[in-house]
């Protein structure tokens, strides 16, 4: 039997940590002596308590390992493993193009001497937009669930034999943004107009080009609102994004084209 202390230093674990295991029932000692209060656990205990760790450097929260640690379905556990390995990939992914941004920002700023200089290299123009007919799917979600709306609408391409012209798009029809959960539009432009949802109308557009990852948008949404309240014009409709190079281009993140289009009219 190991004393708390020993068991702290064997598992690389404080002892404080220890006693809040005990608490929420993840890590129970074997034994409490019940005169003193003192803790103990047995040598079996070290590798329930290795794999607690092992779970939790993987990104799990406590709440998830405990069910993991009872789960007797080993093919639910790979899954859940293999699940999360796929949600650390997201998160490198997204770490990895943040730090190359910053390496860009940091260029921008030693060039400049303006640490907003990154801010400036939006061009907005006005112009006359199109109208174009798009199959679309129109829901309360989050940015993440985004792909599964796109999935949506790739199968009734598929299932109804439809003709997309390979175009996606995005419209924001909330007054307010939120991440996790907005008004918004999914759509690909088709081919022809008989096969769409309904038609996404033309008109005047102040537009300008991101270029780089979806996380830095909102630095060209603010260059297209204040060259609008510096320009004398107003917003009339739901902002909208028109996806011109992506991932599916075979282009690296940093040259990813993302046209943001905002209709307006002159004051």
């Amino acid at each position: 039997m190991f004393s708390i202390g020993d068991f702290s230093r064997v598992c690389k674990v404080s002892v404080k940590t220890l006693r809040h295991y005990d608490k929420i029932g993840l890590m129970r000692p074997k034994f409490t002596d019940p005169l003193t209060g003192y803790r103990y656990y047995s040598e079996e205990q070290l590798s329930r308590m290795l794999l607690i760790q092992r779970l939790k450097r993987y990104g799990f929260s406590l709440a998830d390992i405990a069910p993991l640690l009872e789960e007797t379905n080993e093919s639910a556990l790979f899954l859940k493993l293999k699940r999360q390995k796929l949600v650390l990939a997201e998160r490198l992914a997204e770490l990895t193009q943040t730090i190359n941004e910053l390496a860009r920002h940091l260029q921008d700023f030693e060039r400049t001497g303006d640490v907003m200089s990154y801010q400036n290299k939006y061009v907005v123009t006005i112009e006359e937009r199109k109208a174009v007919p798009i199959l679309s799917v129109r829901e309360m979600v989050s940015v993440a669930d985004f792909g599964g709306q796109y999935e949506k609408l790739f199968r009734r391409v598929v299932e109804e034999k439809l003709e997309a012209d390979g175009q996606t798009l995005a419209i924001y029809h909330d007054q307010e943004f939120n991440h996790e959960y907005s008004d918004v539009e999914i759509g690909l432009v088709m081919k022809n107009a008989s096969q769409a949802d309904r038609i996404l109308e033309g008109g005047l557009c102040a537009t300008t080009v991101h270029v780089g990852g979806y996380s830095g948008l909102s630095d060209g949404y603010a260059a297209i609102v204040k060259w609008i309240q510096e320009n004398g014009c107003r917003i009339v409709g739901a902002p909208y994004e028109f996806y011109e190079k992506t991932a599916f281009d075979k282009v690296p993140v940093e040259e990813w084209e993302t046209r943001i289009c905002f209709p307006v009219s002159k004051v």
